[in-house]
């Protein structure tokens, strides 16, 4: 049973593909969004982490979602499943070159946030996160790469209050993401 303002979880079709788009469709994405959450995944393996993240993503209104083509999982059949919907519902961006990528969304006007447990000296929750914003997460131990990181506008973290030193990735993209979501007045 589901209350009235929420929906059934939809079910992925694994017989249909999902489109991946590239580097050259990010313009014409920004163009259909006036303030853009978007989720950027810097090497993603597990194909678990990547499915729950696309589902975030999608929950939480992304416009789109990067990842890359190397060292990422696959969107595959086990992403899809974990997504419950997300991959086809939400477009996904394959990138060959994620600097390149990051540029095209500042050339957007799309503000980019990296989150780093060590780099980072501000909390997600003093950061404004309210206008054409990318968030970026790393792969599973590393973080995001140093070439990313160097691209992006600021750094993040989320307040570890444990000793265990890091999140989980999706559960981070959950945490980050609907921070901003949060920020942004919905409620």
């Amino acid at each position: 049973m589901t209350r009235s303002n929420q929906r059934a979880p939809r079910h992925a079709d694994l017989s249909q593909p999902v489109r991946l788009l590239d580097e050259a469709d990010i313009p014409a994405l920004l163009a259909e969004h006036k303030n853009p959450l978007i989720l950027v995944l810097d090497g993603v393996q597990d194909p678990h982490n990547l499915g729950a993240c696309l589902r975030t993503a999608e929950c939480a209104g992304c416009a789109f979602v990067i990842i890359t083509r190397k060292n990422s999982a696959p969107v595959n059949d086990t992403v899809r499943k974990v997504a419950v919907g997300a991959a086809e519902s939400i477009p996904i961006v394959q990138a060959g070159n994620l600097r390149n990528a990051l540029v095209k969304l500042k050339d957007g006007g799309v503000w980019i946030a990296g989150t780093s447990d060590h780099k980072a000296s501000q909390s997600l929750y003093a950061a404004k996160l309210t206008g054409p914003l990318a968030i970026i997460l790393g792969a599973e131990g590393d973080g995001i790469r140093h070439l990313t990181a160097e691209t992006c506008d600021f750094l993040l973290r989320i307040p570890m209050l444990g000793e265990v030193p890091c999140l989980n990735v999706s559960v981070s993209a959950g945490v980050c993401l609907f921070e901003a979501v949060r920020q942004r007045g919905h409620r």
